[in-house]
C-alpha cells in the first residue's frame, strides 16, 4: 500500500542526516510534496531528462538522487531557459525528486564505502574523517513487570545499539520509593502513604540525533505519571563521519592486474591509470565522484593507489610527485555502486509496505569508435 514520500525520505536520512552534507551542497526535497502518497521509488545519479522519462514508464511517483535537481539558486521558472525548463517538467509531471548528495558521501558506510566494498577492499576505515557522533545514556527506573515494554520502546527509537547489535542494555532491581500528594493519580501507590516498589534502573546508549525521539517513545511506554530519569552526556563516541575510505587489498598484486579487475568490478568499459602498471599495490585509498582533492591525504596514509573520478592533469602531476598511484574510473563510475546500495536498502526497509524500489545506474562512459 502507499506510504507518504516522508516516511520513505526519513529511511533516507537515517543513513544519511543532510546535517552532514557541505555548506555549499543543496541536498534534500527538490520538487513536489514530502505528504504525497507513494509506491513505486526509482533511485538514480541524476534527475536527467531519461530518468524522468523512466520514472513516467514505470509509474513512480518519486525520485531519489545522488546529485541535486536544483544545484545553484533559480530565480524563476521560464521554459524558454533549459535548466529552468528541466526543473519544471517534474512538476508537470508531477514526480517528486529528493538528493542526498555530500550528506551519502559523508555518511557511515556512503559512497566510498560501498565502492570499496565492491572492489573487495579489507580493513576499511575512512580516509578524511570530519566528525564522530555525539553519544549520550538514558537511565530511567522502571516497576519490573514494565522493563520489557520500556526496552522496546527505546530500541524502536534507534537506542541500544552497539555495532551490529541492538536491543544493548543494563538493568539492575533494586527498591523505588515515592509519597503520592494529594491530586495525584499514581499507578502504584495511595495519595498520602509512602510507597515502596521493586523496580529496575534500566539504562542505555543513544546517540544525539534520536535522543528525543527515545525519550518520547520511553515516557509513553512507561506507566508512571511522573517519571524518574537521567540523561548524561558521555565522553564516548560514537560513528565517524567524513570522505574516502582507505582499505587493504586481500593479496597484494600490479596496479595493472588491480585496474583490470576494478574495471570488470564495476562494470566499465575503460579506467584510466597514472603510474607504473607493473608497481606491487596493496594499500587503497578510493572516493567516489571527485576526489582529487584526497590525494595528500592517501599519500599520508600510506596509500599505494587512490581510485575516484574526474582527476584533471595537474592532478596527475601532483600525485606523481607524490609517488602515488591513481586510477580514474569516472565521477558516475564511482558512484554508481552506491545508487544501488541506496536502492537495496529502501527496499528491505519497504517491504513490508509493498513499495516498490527501483534504481536506474547512469551510463559511465560513452566511447565512440
Amino acid at each position: 500500500m502507499p506510504v507518504p514520500a516522508a516516511k520513505v525520505i526519513s529511511i533516507v536520512e537515517t543513513w544519511a542526516p543532510r546535517r552532514l552534507a557541505e555548506d555549499w551542497d543543496n541536498p534534500g526535497w527538490q520538487v513536489g510534496d514530502p505528504r504525497a502518497q507513494v509506491q513505486k521509488v526509482l533511485v538514480a545519479l541524476d534527475a536527467s531528462p531519461e530518468v524522468l522519462a523512466r520514472a513516467q514508464e514505470i509509474g513512480a511517483e518519486l525520485i531519489i538522487t545522488h546529485h541535486p535537481l536544483v544545484f545553484r539558486p533559480l530565480k524563476h521558472l521560464r521554459d524558454d531557459m533549459p535548466e529552468e525548463a528541466h526543473v519544471a517538467a517534474f512538476l508537470r509531471a508531477g514526480v517528486a525528486v529528493y538528493s542526498a548528495h555530500t550528506n551519502l558521501d559523508h555518511a557511515t558506510g556512503g559512497t566510498s564505502a560501498v565502492l570499496a566494498e565492491r572492489l573487495g577492499l579489507t580493513a576499511q576505515r575512512i580516509l578524511a574523517p570530519r566528525e564522530s557522533e555525539k553519544l549520550f545514556k538514558i537511565v530511567v527506573f522502571v516497576p519490573l513487570e514494565h522493563v520489557d515494554n520500556v526496552r522496546q520502546a527505546l530500541a524502536a527509537a534507534g537506542a541500544g545499539w552497539i555495532g551490529g547489535y541492538s536491543h544493548c542494555t543494563f538493568q539492575v532491581e533494586g527498591t523505588g520509593t515515592f509519597l503520592p500528594q494529594e491530586g495525584t493519580n499514581p499507578y502504584i501507590g495511595t495519595p498520602g502513604i509512602l510507597e515502596r516498589v521493586r523496580e529496575a534502573r534500566l539504562e542505555t546508549i543513544v546517540p544525539a540525533a534520536p535522543l528525543g525521539q527515545a525519550v518520547s517513545n520511553m515516557l509513553r511506554a512507561h506507566p508512571y505519571e511522573e517519571v524518574a530519569y537521567d540523561v548524561y552526556p558521555l565522553a564516548l563516541e560514537g560513528k565517524s563521519f567524513g570522505l574516502g575510505c582507505l582499505g587493504e587489498l586481500p593479496q597484494a598484486e600490479t596496479l595493472e592486474d588491480f585496474g583490470r579487475r576494478m574495471k570488470g568490478a564495476l562494470g566499465l568499459t575503460f579506467v584510466t591509470v597514472y603510474g607504473d602498471l607493473n608497481r606491487v599495490i596493496k594499500r587503497v585509498a578510493v572516493c567516489g565522484g571527485s576526489g582529487a582533492s584526497l590525494i595528500g591525504r592517501a599519500k599520508a596514509k600510506g596509500a599505494d593507489v587512490l581510485v575516484t573520478g574526474d582527476i584533471r592533469y595537474h592532478d596527475a602531476q601532483a600525485a606523481e610527485l607524490a609517488g602515488l598511484a591513481l586510477i580514474d574510473a569516472g565521477h558516475a563510475g564511482t558512484e554508481n555502486p552506491v545508487v544501488e546500495a541506496l536502492a537495496m536498502h529502501l527496499a528491505k526497509e519497504l517491504a513490508e509496505e509493498d513499495v516498490e524500489v527501483v534504481s536506474f545506474l547512469a551510463e559511465p562512459h560513452t566511447v565512440i569508435l
